[in-house]
């Protein structure tokens, strides 16, 4: 009998046997991860009884398993969607209730202690906690509803690997872990989340102070700059508050712009420590350098498009993520009646009920972050368990927080605030300072609202009215929210609890000890908002660039907006096609994947007189001729880009904290716009040399420093994306995170461009933000409106749906919208009946 590799000298055939012996346990265990990971794939096909319906529900998935759900009341349909997010994203939907609840140590152990504290401390649990109550019965009622559905999967899957994936590895170090029954609760504390990552302007805010202790007021000014009105139109450039009401046709006198206010001075400590406190706090849809992020979002009238019905276009920058923070989905009434008016297509939030973007069968709206300034941070006297306030010593308020932690004793957090909210600075374990030794965190978001019954509201609006009634109810995140119907009318709307000051305009922190910065009671009135219905124009911009003129506009939303380069460059391509004639669905995809960088003109030509040697002089003529797009083949936007990179880290750097270097962003264009005209500009001496240098010595070596960094390489090749999963995607584990994780691979576009796919020039080229799906809606044909998401619908490992989008995503295509019975029928790939029974 022929032994096996007998042939082989004697160390070869030890080798080979070992190299068989580990091929077969390789073999075995790919087959049990595949087995395990197949186990947790949703059932598509045949029927099965759903607890709590009252009817039979049906749910069409197209090829990218995207459900449509058909019903025939609204609590079943809400049943039906929270037992099919749950199916695709039950681990999703478990982490971010972890998240918001202050959790996250009972599944990963002490790894995420610091960040439970940063949460326990805001409190976000308790607030959903305090709002659930004063919801609409209705609200609740479908709060309820979609719970059930949950619960009912949960019951259906009870073992971890029938769950997902993530559930099979977390009990490799967590095998007690176990998880609870859905609640109302969990959906509602998400929004909290959901107003946390688009807060504004609190990172500035810390910035500006942390600059001040580094650097006199005017050089802080200076990296500051304000908003430019002359260059960069606002996105309601008409109107004001006339008798109580913002009036779109009303004309005031202009008056001198508000001046910025420099903030106290002397807390570096404590603002530090509360700098590394907010860090703490996972961002579940931005990212933590946040310079520039943001969204876009347009809309055009029927006069102006190939349809002759208004086009709207959305698409919000979020985080990178894996999977993508949306879940595409349809909501239907079979037929439309009182107990049952739900007909909406969109993007949903795993876990909370309804659709957050979309349309219905009358009206579709878009988001993007309206940024108004809704978190102050107040510099407090404390001593003991008591602080000054208003020349008085009061008692802090005081609470105990028990954190369980996996595989450790449980954690007492002690939370103390003040009458201006929690002290964000204590978790940290650092010794106060003189003075001002605390910094209270003051939010618009730690009050209970009525967000969750804006959701629902927006989704039955019929027409402008209704809607800008449901957009009364969003209180937070304040969002800038675009408009059009089948009727042909567009509009704008900035709704929000924004607060009103009795002092200061809230762009550095101030003394909570005197009262005199304290907001009042009454956040600026809803019908004070500014709002814009059917502009003689036709078109509507909106891409996170100031709301109004402040100088027509007395109530204070915010000095921090993004600085317009965005919104300019959507309205000069608007301009453009219609220049030419009329846009179309097609067009207006197309400007979505506009990858011009808008500061290269201002910066090139600088560029191109400074004196050099050796290879940059090669990477320098890649500029001439340059467009500024950055496209996946594009030398000349990789060799920007670097340039622009190491310019930021060589002008200031030496001069600023680390917690308050640039990032990028279009503040960081304005800066060095400015600079540029001043060539001895001390900010472009760097202080660590013995030498002077200017500005021409700086944009030298940042271009060596681009050419030795940046090579022969395209932009593609630089500026790369990798899908993280959320969780296990960052475990520090190789063969996790290649179960995770998907790419990397090259992007176009950049920071600030439309096609906005962000990078922290602190840390390299690596895509941190992106557009975090795509739609664009044509009201003359709803069936005819494209969308696309970053990743995929499905929140499993290895799935078809798992990042079956991201590819069309990276190229600019979309998928139809579909949202008509007859055509979603027709692109059904899998049919799942939900019937009633126990």
């Amino acid at each position: 009998m022929l032994r096996p590799f007998a042939w082989m000298p004697r160390p070869l055939r030890w080798l080979a046997r070992v190299l068989t012996v580990v091929l077969a346990l390789a073999l075995v265990l790919a087959g049990v991860v595949a087995w395990i990971v197949r186990a947790s794939f949703p059932q598509l096909e045949g029927s099965l009884t759903l607890p709590g319906l009252s009817a039979k529900v049906d749910v069409y998935r197209d090829a990218f398993g995207i459900p449509h759900i058909y019903a025939d009341t609204t609590e079943d349909l809400f049943i039906a969607q929270g037992y099919v997010h749950a199916q695709d994203r039950f681990w999703e939907m478990d982490f971010r209730r972890h998240v918001t609840s202050g959790r996250l140590s009972e599944l990963f152990g002490s790894a995420t202690l610091e960040q439970d504290k940063a949460i326990r401390t805001m409190g976000w649990r308790k607030v959903a906690e305090q709002e659930l109550p004063e919801l609409k019965e209705e609200t609740r009622r479908y709060l309820d509803s979609y719970a059930k559905g949950v619960n009912a999967w949960m019951k259906a899957n009870v073992n971890a690997s029938d769950r997902s994936l993530e559930y099979s590895v977390l009990k490799l170090t967590n095998s007690g872990y176990q998880p609870e029954p859905w609640t109302s609760t969990d959906s509602v504390a998400w929004l909290k989340a959901m107003a946390w990552d688009l807060r504004s302007n609190l990172e500035t805010e810390i910035d500006r102070a942390l600059a001040a202790t580094k650097l006199p007021p005017d050089r802080v000014a200076q990296l500051f700059p304000a908003y430019p009105f002359d260059r960069h139109t606002p996105i309601v450039e008409q109107g004001t508050v006339f008798q109580g009401r913002f009036d779109q046709d009303g004309e005031p006198e202009l008056t001198a712009a508000r001046p910025t206010s420099s903030g106290p001075a002397g807390a570096a400590e404590s603002l530090t420590r509360a700098a590394e406190t907010l860090s703490k706090v996972p961002n579940l849809m931005s990212v933590e350098d946040r310079d520039g992020i943001g969204s876009n979002s347009w809309v055009v009238s029927g006069q102006h498009t190939t349809t002759g019905k208004p086009i709207l276009a959305n698409d919000p920058h979020l985080s990178a993520q894996m999977p993508s923070v949306w879940y595409q989905t349809g909501l239907h009434c079979r037929t439309k009646s009182p107990s049952c008016s739900y007909d909406v297509t969109g993007y949903s939030f795993s876990g909370v009920p309804g659709v957050i973007i979309g349309h219905n069968d009358r009206v579709a709206w878009g988001f993007t972050n309206l940024g108004p300034d809704v978190a102050d941070l107040f510099m407090e006297k404390v001593e003991g368990d008591t602080y000054l306030y208003r020349n008085e010593v009061r008692k802090l308020d005081k609470r105990s927080e028990t954190i369980k932690v996996a595989g450790g004793e449980p954690v007492v957090l002690e939370v103390r605030s003040t009458v201006h909210g929690p002290l964000v600075g204590e978790v940290m374990d650092i010794e106060p300072s003189q003075g001002a030794n605390a910094v209270a965190l003051q939010w618009t978001a730690l009050t209970p609202g009525s967000s969750a019954d804006a959701i629902f509201a927006m989704n039955l609006a019929q027409n402008w009215e209704e809607f800008r009634v449901a957009a009364s109810q969003f209180d937070v995140p304040a969002q800038n929210l675009v408009y059009a119907d089948v009727d042909g009318r567009i509009g704008y709307q900035a709704p929000g609890r924004i607060p009103v000051r009795l002092k200061g305009d809230g762009t550095a922190p101030v003394p909570g000890w005197s009262g005199e910065y304290d907001w009042k009671p009454e956040p600026i009135p809803f019908e004070q908002l500014p709002t814009l219905a059917d502009p003689a124009a036709g078109v509507i911009v909106t891409a996170n660039n100031a709301v109004v003129d402040p100088r027509r506009y007395a109530p204070l939303l915010t000095k921090d907006w993004s600085y317009g380069y965005r919104s300019q460059r959507i309205a000069e391509r608007l301009e453009q096609v219609l220049g030419q004639g009329k846009i179309s669905p097609e067009q207006m995809s197309q400007i979505q994947m506009d990858s011009v960088n808008t500061f290269a003109p201002v910066l090139t030509p600088h560029l191109m007189k400074v004196s050099l040697a050796g290879p940059a002089v090669e990477a320098r003529a890649r500029l001439e001729g340059w467009d500024g797009t950055q496209t996946l083949d594009s030398k000349p936007a990789a060799f920007f880009n670097g340039v622009w990179r190491h310019l930021l880290k060589l002008t200031f750097d030496d001069d600023l904290p680390e917690a308050a270097r640039a990032t990028g962003g279009d503040r960081w264009y304005e800066v060095v716009r400015a600079l540029l005209e001043r060539p001895d500009d001390v900010f472009w001496d760097d202080t660590t040399t013995a030498q002077v240098e200017t500005r021409d010595d700086i944009l030298r070596q940042a271009m060596a420093d681009a050419a030795a960094e940046v090579g022969e390489r395209t932009w593609g090749e630089t500026h790369t994306l990798t899908l993280t999963n959320q969780t296990f995607g960052t475990s520090g584990i190789a063969p996790v995170e290649w179960l995770f994780n998907r790419g990397p691979f090259g992007v176009p576009g950049g920071k600030d461009a439309v096609n906005a796919n962000g990078w922290n020039v602190q840390k390299g080229y690596e895509v941190t933000s992106v557009a975090s799906m795509r739609m664009v809606v044509d009201l003359a044909d709803l069936d005819n409106s494209r969308w696309i998401n970053l990743t995929g619908n499905s929140g499993h490992a290895f799935h078809d749906n798992y990042w079956d989008q991201a590819s069309l995503w990276t190229e600019g295509r979309t998928l139809p919208m579909l949202s008509d019975p007859a055509s979603i029928r027709k692109a059904t790939t899998h049919t799942l009946q939900l019937l009633p029974g126990s």
